[in-house]
C-alpha cells in the first residue's frame, strides 16, 4: 500500500521500522529501500517459545517452501528458528504441521575443516547484523563471514550468499537429519550438470504422521558446480564451487509428486534470477494481503503489532500441491499422485493444503478470513472436500497428504458450513452435506480421539448416540489421544447444532430435527446442583471429588471453569440452566475477574498449562477452549462487559512487541493471529458464522477507524469501515451504534449486511 494511504501514526511506525531495518545491516538489500505495509510486520514476536513451524520469514502466504534459518533442529516445541539460540544449523525449506525438510547450509572449506566439515558445519550469528521482513532474511555466518541471503516463491527458496573473496566456497546438504517433529532420512543428492542438481529425501514416520512422505527438489546455481562430494558416514553432500566470483545464486524447487515438478514448478514460479526482484515481488504479495485492513489510531506499537498478528493469520497451513496441481495423496492403503481439477486455461481450480487442527476455528479463521479473505476460505473448503474424495473423510488437520486426526470432533464441519452460510461456496451443496454427516455418524470422523489412525473408539461417539454424553474414563481404554469425556460431548453437540444449519438451509427437515436434538447433549455434563460442566462415566455417574479447576479432568486441554462456556451455539440455554441471564453473567464475571491476576492467560507456552498453579485459571486465552468467553457477555445482554473485558484481555495478553511474548500460549497456524485482530477491530461471531444470517457481535476495537477491503469476486459491496468515534484507553464502552445512518440493535449485524458495505459508527464512552 502507498505511504500516502496510511495513517500518520502509521507512516511513522514503518519510517521508524525502516530506521531500524538500515541499522542492523548496512549492506541492506536495495530491494528494501520502499517503503510500504509488510515493514509494519514484527517477525520476530514469541520467538523465544518459538515451534517449528510457528516462525516464518523469507516465505510466501501459505506458501509449500517456508525457508528460514534453524537455530535448535532438534523437536518440534521449542525448534526451528528460536532467538535465544545463537547458532544457524541449517537454512531449512519445510517447516511445516509435522514436517520439515530440504536443509543446506553455506560454508568455506578449508585445510583446517576438510575432514570434519560434514559434522562440524554450524555457525554463529548475531541478531545486530540480521534483517528480517515478510518475504526476505538476511544474517552473517561469523564462522564463514558468509553473508546469507533468503527468500522465496511459493514452491521455490531462493538463497544469495556473499562469500569472503577468494574462499572454498561450498554449500553442504544435510539430508540426513532431524529436523523439528521429523527425521530426513534416505537422503540422495545427484549432480544432472555443471549448474543442476536433483535430489529427494523421506520424511520418516511420528505419532502424528505414521505414513512416510518423500520431498523431492531440483538446485539450480549460478555458478558451475565443480564437485560433489558424499560423506559415507552422514551420508550427506557437499557441493563445491570456484573461488573466483563472491557471490552464489542458488535456487531450490521443491515437491511431494516427483523431481520433474520440483523442476516445472521453478519454471512456472522463478525462471529468472532476479534476488532482488523475488524479494520485491514477495514484499508487495504481503502487504497487498495485509492492506485488505487499514487502521487509523493507536500507538505506533499496537499498529505494528496488529499487522504482525495478521501476518500470522495468513503464514500457516502450506499448500502441498504443485504448480501443475499434483499432490500426494496418502489417504489409501498404497501411496498414489492425485491431480486436481483444471480451469479451462490448464491452471488448477484450486490448491491443495496442508493443515493444523481447525480445533477452535469457528472463533478465529473461519470469522477471519470469511470477511476479508474469502478466497481463500474456499480454497480450503475444496482442499478439504478433495480429501474426502480421496479417502472417504473431510480431515481435521492433515498433513503429508493425509489426516493426522490431530484433536477431536468434526472440526471441520463449522468451517464448511460458515462458508456455505456466508456464500462464498454455492456449488455441490448436497454432495458436501453428504461428506459433512458421514463424519458425524458412526465410523466417522468424530468417533475418533486425537491421532487415532487404527480404530474408531476413542472418540466416544457410540456413547454420544446411545447415551447423549461421552464418557469420562471411556470403559474400552485408550485407542487416542485426548479422549476427554464431557469436552467431547461439548464440542460433538455445538458441530452437530452447525451441521443442523445446513440441513435445514438445503431442506433436509428430519436431519435438521435429529442433529437440533443432538445439540442438546451438552445439556447432560451439565451439573446443576454445582453450576459446572462435570463428566461422567458409564453408568452416568457424576465424576467423585470433582474439582473444576483442575486441568485436563474430562476437559481437553483445559479446566471445567474454562470449558464450562463451551456451548456456543446456545449460550442462552446454557444460561438458564445456571439459573438465568443474570446469574450466568455474575459467574463468568467473576471468573475474568480471577483470570485477570493471571493476565488471563496461564502461561507464556502450551507447556505452561501443565503448571499446578497456572493450570487452575478460569478464564485462559492462550489456547481455544475458552477464548470466546469475553465476547459471551454480548449474548447475555451485557455488551458492556464484553467491551471492557475485551479491552483489557488484549491489554494484558496480546499487546506489545517482544521475542520473549506475544500470544501467552499455543498459537496454532493463524488461529491466535486472527483471534487477535477479530478482538482488536471488534468484530465477532460466537457460533463460528455458521447461523443463517453468519451473525457478528460489535467490541469495541482499539482503532479509531478500520477500513476493510471487501473482495469484489464474493461481495457486493467495496469496503466496509468502522469508526469509534471518541475513543481511547478509557473509552471503552459503546454508547451508540449506527450503521448507515441506522441504529444498530442488540450490538450485532448480519454478514450480508457488512459485505454489502456501508460504514459503522460507534460513539465511544467512559
Amino acid at each position: 500500500m502507498e505511504l500516502n494511504k496510511i495513517s500518520k501514526i502509521g507512516r511513522i511506525a514503518i519510517s521508524l521500522a525502516l530506521i531500524f531495518l538500515v541499522s542492523c545491516n548496512a549492506q541492506k538489500s536495495a530491494s528494501l529501500k520502499k517503503k510500504q505495509l509488510s515493514d509494519m510486520v514484527y517477525p520476530l514476536l514469541d520467538t523465544e517459545n518459538s515451534r517449528w513451524f510457528y516462525f516464518s520469514s523469507a516465505s510466501r502466504p501459505f506458501g509449500m517452501v517456508n525457508l528460514n534459518p534453524d537455530t535448535e533442529i532438534n523437536g518440534d516445541w521449542g525448534g526451528g528458528y528460536k532467538y535465544t539460540t545463537d547458532t544457524v544449523k541449517g537454512f531449512s525449506h519445510v517447516h511445516e504441521w509435522q514436517m520439515s525438510g530440504v536443509s543446506v547450509m553455506p560454508v568455506t572449506v578449508s585445510t583446517q575443516n576438510k575432514t570434519t566439515i560434514f559434522k562440524d558445519f554450524y555457525s554463529k550469528f548475531s541478531h545486530k547484523n540480521e534483517i528480517i521482513t515478510p518475504g526476505y532474511h538476511s544474517l552473517k555466518l561469523e564462522r564463514y563471514q558468509i553473508q546469507a541471503e533468503l527468500t522465496s516463491t511459493i514452491r521455490v527458496g531462493f538463497h544469495q550468499y556473499t562469500f569472503p573473496v577468494n574462499a572454498q566456497k561450498a554449500v553442504l546438504f544435510n539430508l540426513n537429519t532431524i529436523l523439528g517433529p521429523c527425521e530426513n532420512t534416505n537422503g540422495k543428492l545427484e549432480k544432472n550438470n555443471d549448474f543442476e542438481l536433483s535430489g529427494s529425501l523421506v520424511l520418516s514416520t511420528n505419532f502424528r504422521r505414521p505414513k512416510p512422505l518423500t520431498v523431492f527438489f531440483k538446485v539450480k546455481t549460478n555458478l558451475p558446480i565443480t564437485s560433489v562430494e558424499r560423506d559415507n558416514q552422514t551420508g550427506n553432500y557437499l557441493v563445491n564451487f570456484n573461488k573466483k566470483a563472491s557471490k552464489l545464486l542458488m535456487k531450490i524447487g521443491i515437491s511431494y509428486t516427483s523431481i520433474e515438478n520440483a523442476d516445472n514448478n521453478m519454471a512456472t514460479e522463478l525462471p529468472d534470477w532476479d534476488f532482488n526482484k523475488t524479494v520485491a515481488d514477495s514484499r508487495n504479495e504481503w502487504s497487498n494481503l495485509l492492506g485488505r485492513i487499514k487502521i487509523e489510531g493507536g500507538t505506533e506499537t499496537e499498529q505494528r503489532r496488529f499487522y504482525t498478528d495478521l501476518w500470522h493469520a495468513l503464514q500457516g497451513r502450506k499448500k502441498i500441491s504443485d504448480a501443475n496441481g499434483s499432490y500426494p495423496d496418502n489417504t489409501g492403503d498404497t501411496f498414489r499422485i492425485g491431480h486436481l481439477p483444471l480451469n479451462s486455461d490448464g491452471k488448477p481450480k484450486f490448491n491443495h493444503y496442508n493443515s493444523d487442527a481447525f480445533w477452535g476455528a469457528q472463533w478465529t479463521i473461519n470469522n477471519l478470513w470469511g470477511l476479508v479473505y474469502p478466497e481463500i476460505m474456499e480454497e480450503f473448503v475444496y482442499s478439504l472436500m478433495q480429501y474426502y474424495k480421496d479417502g472417504g473423510s473431510i480431515p481435521r488437520g492433515p498433513s503429508g497428504g493425509n489426516d493426522t486426526y490431530v484433536m477431536t470432533g468434526a472440526s471441520a464441519t463449522p468451517f464448511i458450513v460458515s462458508a456455505i452460510q456466508k456464500g462464498i461456496v454455492k456449488e455441490d451443496l448436497e454432495a458436501i452435506y453428504i461428506a459433512l454427516k458421514k463424519g458425524h455418524m458412526s465410523g466417522g470422523i468424530m468417533a475418533k480421539a486425537g491421532y487415532e489412525h487404527k480404530t474408531s473408539i476413542g472418540g466416544g461417539l457410540k456413547y454420544y448416540l446411545e447415551k447423549g454424553y461421552v464418557p469420562y474414563p471411556l470403559p474400552e481404554g485408550n485407542f487416542g489421544s485426548h479422549e476427554d469425556g464431557a469436552s467431547q460431548t461439548l464440542e460433538y453437540a455445538y458441530q452437530d447444532w452447525t451441521l443442523a444449519q445446513l440441513a435445514k438451509k438445503l431442506n433436509h427437515e428430519d436431519d435438521y430435527n435429529y442433529f437440533m436434538k443432538r445439540s442438546k447433549n451438552y445439556q447432560n455434563v451439565f451439573d446443576g446442583t454445582i453450576g459446572w460442566m462435570r463428566p461422567k462415566n458409564v453408568d452416568g455417574k457424576w465424576r467423585e471429588n470433582y474439582d473444576p479447576y483442575q486441568y485436563e479432568n474430562g476437559f481437553i486441554e483445559s479446566n471445567g471453569a474454562q470449558s464450562t462456556w463451551f456451548v456456543p451455539h446456545d449460550i442462552l440455554g446454557l444460561a438458564n440452566l445456571m439459573g438465568g441471564k443474570e446469574k450466568a453473567v455474575t459467574k463468568l464475571n467473576e471468573q475474568f475477574q480471577g483470570a485477570k491476576k493471571q493476565k488471563y492467560t496461564s502461561g507464556t507456552s502450551h507447556d505452561a498449562e501443565l503448571h499446578p498453579e497456572f493450570s487452575r485459571i478460569p478464564v485462559n486465552f492462550g489456547n481455544q477452549p475458552s477464548i470466546q468467553t469475553s465476547n459471551i457477555f454480548t449474548v447475555l445482554g451485557r455488551p458492556d462487559l464484553s467491551q471492557y473485558w475485551t479491552r483489557n484481555v488484549v491489554k494484558e495478553t496480546f499487546s506489545g512487541l517482544s521475542p520473549a511474548t506475544g500470544y501467552n500460549g499455543d498459537e496454532d497456524q493463524g488461529l491466535m493471529g486472527s483471534l487477535n485482530v477479530l478482538l482488536k477491530i471488534g468484530l465477532f461471531q460466537m457460533n463460528g458464522g455458521t447461523d443463517k444470517d453468519a451473525v457478528y457481535q460489535i467490541g469495541s476495537p482499539i482503532f479509531n477507524k478500520i477500513t476493510i477491503d471487501l473482495n469484489s469476486k464474493f461481495y457486493s459491496g467495496k469496503t466496509f469501515v468502522i469508526k469509534a468515534q471518541n475513543n481511547s484507553i478509557d473509552n471503552v464502552y459503546i454508547k451508540e451504534i449506527k450503521y448507515n445512518n441506522k441504529a444498530v440493535e442488540n450490538f450485532t449485524l448480519s454478514h450480508q449486511d457488512i459485505t454489502n458495505g456501508g460504514e459503522l459508527i460507534l460513539e465511544m464512552s467512559k
